[in-house]
């Protein structure tokens, strides 16, 4: 017989059993299931019955109960209203949002939402996990006990590691916890341990996450992190790192993140060490000499408060307590943890790569009011030098308040205009400091030649006011403590573009477009009269030049497989070069560029991405007086379809950097691949970094190994991790 209820009498009921026994399942799913389960539900089985006197219904042989994403199977199922106790018989199965519930028996107290399970298993898709035992008690929404249990995150019936014990006790989205437990490989055990705690998160919640262990030969020894973090609320959060490290002593670190909106964000970390390492050592113009109980520490403020769209504060406020910080924690650091360029990762805001190559960093408070035709911004911006052993001559900038317009048609001419505006206070403590104030209106009438060309003449003039107050008469004489500049500058550019289509018909793609844009730009700017200025005003060359380019393009269109279009730009290649009409020395004057020739550095960049298997860039500078490459960076990547790859990186400038490196990715197997680095400094004729990193994954656990030779430091690694349980 088949039985469809929508309301009252024995669909009512069996509708309560069915919402009851999905109380079983993790709480996050049942919160879900809850909320679906608002539809018809379908009852199947040979027969259906309620006994008045014993006040319980019965439904028997081939039970199925369907319903919004789930099933429920058994050979029997009835429910007490008196006592509110539901129980399911024979060949039990509960199936929902991909989680399975298995047993003989299923008996559960619908006012208490607990009960058990004999010979049960548990399915949990989420992270992969399998739990059995011999009985399974339900205690609360997310908490089980299991008796004669065993929990892992393999497939099969022989599971490649598992953990058993007499006794588990496991909540969903928290921990496990293992009496007289077992650790097993292939169902064989391997050690004993009378307690264990296992993590089973799957959100966000308090709870120690997992901890870092690592070796240091040199810098810090034995090195340990152990991580708590603590939900506040919705929209706070903090994780506590405590950190020891055998050559240097305990440091302390802590992160605190909100949201309150998905607009208005922030992040807070700070950490502090009592540096026990003594150290002598001499990196360019600074040095250090320390012994035992030296105070380090940084701080991290990364926020976004906005106001309306458009109108917001972003703060980027970064400090270390001096300037071997990153030279010393290279290797494993907050900052390097949460670098990203992504905008879309609110938390992971860190804008630079905290390495020993770091040179400089910058903290940075902004207001920006952002509409369409303008843009107001205020800064203020602090930078700290790590190559100078004091900050007091390094130029900072607070407050800078610029304004940018949009280029618009001026009344009802031909000619666009756009004006920009910056006010600046430059300090430091030692050195030429004060105000400086730039406007710089600019006119351009663009201009189409016919079809095929675009003439576009520019003018512009740009007023620059100073106000020194630093009062420092000895260095009077290298600038003025108040003057101004002008700088007129002219431009014109003319271009064309010309393009053809081909029909290739090739696999890959079918069809090419080759476009060639030539380009003449003039420039002209006369003598800016500037030798009054004082240092912290930018100079501008004088400038009495034409430049050419040429730029070629190929864009490919390519058909998949199920019809659409899609378009790869394939080749950009472009070359420019300058020919100063009038010789005239440059202030900012750069490794192998001439400063008495007409003739400039040809300029070459080159952009190769044919397919995603291959990529490759060029940018090239050549000396054309002497014939020589003052400057070459050389990118290559190669994949394949397996996962293989390599990166192959060249950089050289004349007399300052030539360095190669060279990272591998390889696929030995199916489940074994090898990651090889290498970064040779070829000025000095040294390896910056050697390290291999040997990595075995299966279904449900890896292994990593690993080693690093940094120069200065000679790293370890061994890293074993059980999916579903952590590393």
């Amino acid at each position: 017989m088949k039985f469809n209820r929508y309301a009252g009498g024995t669909g009512r009921i069996l509708f309560l059993i069915l919402l009851f026994l999905a109380l079983l399942l993790p709480a996050e799913d049942l919160s879900a299931m809850t909320r679906k389960i608002q539809g018809p539900v379908n009852i199947e089985s040979d027969f259906l019955d309620y006994r008045k006197d014993e006040d319980t219904y019965f439904a028997r042989g081939n039970v199925i109960i369907r319903f919004t994403d789930g099933v429920l199977e058994a050979d029997r199922v009835s429910l007490n209203k008196a006592t509110n106790e539901a129980l399911a018989e024979g060949h039990v199965v509960l199936k929902s949002g991909g989680d399975i519930l298995q047993g003989d028996t299923l008996r559960f107290n619908i006012e208490t939402k607990s009960g058990a399970t004999e010979n049960g298993r548990i399915f949990m898709v989420r992270n992969n996990v399998y739990l059995k035992g011999a009985r399974i008690e339900k205690e609360g929404e997310a908490h089980y006990r299991i008796f004669d249990g065993k929990v892992t995150t393999c497939d099969g019936e022989i599971p490649e590691w598992s953990i058993s014990g007499k006794e588990m006790a496991v909540t969903i989205d928290g921990y496990g916890t293992v009496k007289h437990g077992k650790f097993n490989v292939l169902d064989q055990p391997i050690f004993y341990t009378p307690y264990l705690i296992f993590p089973v998160k799957t959100t966000r919640q308090s709870g120690l996450l997992m901890p870092t262990l690592a070796y240091s030969r040199d810098k810090h020894g034995v090195d340990v992190e152990v991580p708590f973090f603590w939900e506040i609320s919705k929209n706070l959060d903090a994780t506590f790192y405590q950190r020891y490290m055998s050559k240097r002593g305990f440091k302390e670190g802590v992160e605190f993140r909100y949201m309150i909106s998905p607009d208005t964000y922030g992040t807070f970390y700070a950490d502090y060490l009592n540096d026990t390492k003594d150290i002598r050592e001499t990196s360019g113009s600074i040095k250090r000499d320390w012994h035992s109980d030296q105070q380090r520490g940084s701080f991290y403020f990364n926020s976004q408060t906005t106001f309306s769209p458009g109108f917001y504060l972003r703060t980027d406020i970064n400090k270390v307590s001096d300037n071997w910080y990153f030279k010393d924690f290279s290797s494993q650091n907050y900052y390097k943890s949460n670098y990203s360029t992504d905008p879309m990762q609110r938390f992971r805001k860190v804008s630079f790569d905290a390495d020993k190559a770091l040179n400089s960093l910058d903290s940075t408070v902004r207001m920006v009011k952002d509409e369409e035709l303008y843009n107001i911004t205020a800064l203020a911006r602090y930078t700290d030098d790590f190559r100078s052993p004091s900050n007091d001559e390094t130029l900072q900038k607070y407050p800078e308040i610029s304004l940018y317009t949009v280029r618009r048609p001026l009344l009802k001419t031909p000619l666009y205009g756009m004006v920009n505006g910056t006010y600046d206070y430059f300090y430091r403590s030692e050195g030429q400091k004060g105000h400086l104030y730039d406007v710089q209106p600019v006119v351009t009438l663009p201009v189409r030649l016919g079809r095929y060309a675009r003439f576009v003449p520019e003018f512009s003039v740009q007023q620059t006011i100073w106000d020194r107050n630093d009062h420092d008469e000895e260095n009077s004489s290298e600038g003025t403590h108040q003057g101004d500049r002008q700088v007129y500058r002219m431009e014109a550019n003319l271009n064309t573009e010309f393009s053809r289509i081909y029909s290739v018909g090739w696999k890959l793609f079918d069809k090419l477009r080759h476009v060639i844009k030539p380009e003449l730009t003039y420039a002209y700017i006369p003598d800016p009269h500037q030798d009054d200025a004082p240092d912290y005003v930018q100079r501008i060359d004088e400038t009495n030049g034409l430049t050419y380019a040429l730029t070629n393009t190929l864009t490919a269109r390519m058909k998949g497989e199920d019809g659409t279009t899609t378009y790869r730009e394939i080749l950009r290649f472009k070359v420019f070069q300058t020919y100063e009409i009038d010789k005239v020395e440059h202030y900012y004057h750069e490794v192998g560029q001439p400063e008495d020739e007409h003739f400039q550095d040809l300029n070459m960049e080159l952009n190769l991405d044919p397919c995603s298997f291959l990529s490759f860039s060029a940018r090239n500078r050549l000396n054309v007086n002497n014939g020589e490459w003052w400057k070459t960076d050389y990118d290559l990547v190669v994949r394949d379809q397996r996962g293989d790859s390599a990166h192959l990186q060249y950089r050289y400038t004349e007399d300052l950097v030539k360095e190669i490196n060279l990272r591998v990715n390889a696929k030995l197997t199916r489940d074994l691949d090898a990651l090889f680095t290498i970064k040779r400094n070829e000025q000095d004729g040294k390896d910056v970094e050697k390290s291999v990193l040997i990595k075995y994954h299966r279904q449900c656990w890896s292994v990593d190994v690993g080693f690093a030779d940094e120069g200065d430091d000679q790293r370890f690694l061994l890293s074993v991790s059980l999916y579903g349980i952590g590393n």
